[in-house]
């Protein structure tokens, strides 16, 4: 998971810094050319370079598209084994210029294990080719002797050192911090996790204390908090306020004769009913049982009584269950007006109920609405 979270940068950072590399490589055939001339060894090193320099740019190119040193380790490891073989290949054609040169092998060493992206394996096999060969060469082609050459290995074992546990260190730092991020990415997602269950929790709680469980309509309690407050604006504004008070008719004996469950059906059909009949200022509720209740803000008298007629014509023509074919549903409706006058809540609701009960004694299925003249 780490290796393949940091690929992409290591595609980008390798190819940037093995161009780099090559470019300083190729670069010092400038000094080739102060120290060696115009010579045969001047042309076979400035070959070599533009050879090793041309061949880390193109997989410079191939590892910034395709590289990936958790899968292609050869591929990461070729360009540092190149290079590697390029500085080598200096000490036969400039024997002289060997103080310069294991400056450069320790560079060289450095870089393999810290500038140039890598497995620590990988570079550090790199590092001890380059570095055993360099040595390798020195013997054979400078004829350098037993104590300069016990001097330069002795320098290279402590690049390599501290080269290794470097990398060693830097990698260990990474995957901690690695680590630590991917926990606290972890802790993060289950605290947004427990935010958004208690969120769906205080949903779940509000709709409970806010709506009536069977038809979905808000319950007594949240139906009159949101009818005072409707009201309290209509009063302000000084525009009419209707209240209706809605009971369905022979309840009992739909709960008696197809059952319970029937009788439940029939109020959530009303409920929706009541619910399409209505505009989205109005507010609706179960008052308790077969009754509901409504509150309609901006309407008068004569608003009140076709909203009310056409939500009774509605439920007389509900569908019903083939097992209640025999069945004419039908509401009575009681509805009582504020206009401009001070009443409260309470009042309204008593003058609608009053209504109703009127209604039901008239022989039910019909709108009653309270006549505030005679009231008066």
């Amino acid at each position: 998971m780490y290796r393949r979270s940091i690929e992409s940068r290591v595609r980008f950072e390798s190819c940037l810094y093995l161009t780099v590399a090559a470019l300083i490589f190729g670069m010092f055939a400038i000094s080739d050319y102060y120290l060696l001339g115009i010579t045969r060894e001047f042309y076979l090193l400035l070959a070599m370079r533009i050879g090793v320099v041309s061949l880390c740019l193109l997989l410079a190119f191939v590892i910034g598209r395709w590289g990936g040193y958790s899968s292609k380790v050869w591929l990461h490891a070729l360009p540092l084994w190149l290079l590697a073989t390029g500085i080598i290949l200096i000490v036969p054609l400039r024997p002289e210029s060997l103080p310069t040169q294991v400056t450069a092998v320790v560079v060289a060493t450095m870089a393999f294990y810290l500038l140039i992206p890598n497995l620590l394996t990988v570079a550090a096999l790199a590092s001890f080719y380059l570095n055993i060969g360099f040595l390798a060469f020195a013997v054979l082609f400078a004829e350098i002797g037993p104590m300069a050459m016990l001097r330069i290995a002795l320098l290279l074992i402590m690049a390599n050192v501290v080269g290794f546990f470097a990398l060693l260190r830097l990698e260990s730092l990474q995957r901690k911090q690695f680590a630590l991020l991917h926990e606290e990415r972890d802790q993060n997602q289950q605290l947004h996790e427990e935010i958004a269950h208690r969120k769906s929790l205080e949903t779940q709680l509000r709709v409970v204390a806010e709506r009536d469980a069977l038809t979905g309509l808000n319950n007594r309690g949240h139906f009159m908090n949101l009818a005072e407050e409707v009201l309290r604006r209509s009063q302000l504004e000084r525009v009419p306020f209707g209240f209706f008070m809605i009971d369905v008719d022979h309840f009992k004996t739909i709960n008696d004769t197809w059952g319970h469950r029937y009788g439940d059906w029939v109020l959530t059909k009303i409920a929706e009913v009541c619910v399409q009949s209505l505009r989205p200022t109005d507010v609706i509720g179960r008052f308790g049982g077969e009754e509901f209740v409504v509150a309609l803000p901006n309407t008068g008298p004569d608003d009140a009584h076709i909203v009310a007629e056409r939500l009774k014509k509605q439920v007389a023509d509900l569908p019903l269950h083939e097992e209640m074919e025999k069945l004419c549903p039908s509401v009575t409706i009681g509805i009582a007006i504020a206009q401009t006058e001070d009443v409260d809540l309470e009042t309204l609701i008593t003058r609608a109920d009053q209504m109703l009960y009127s209604g039901k004694r008239n022989g039910r299925n019909r709108v009653v609405m309270y006549d505030n003249e005679v009231e008066e």
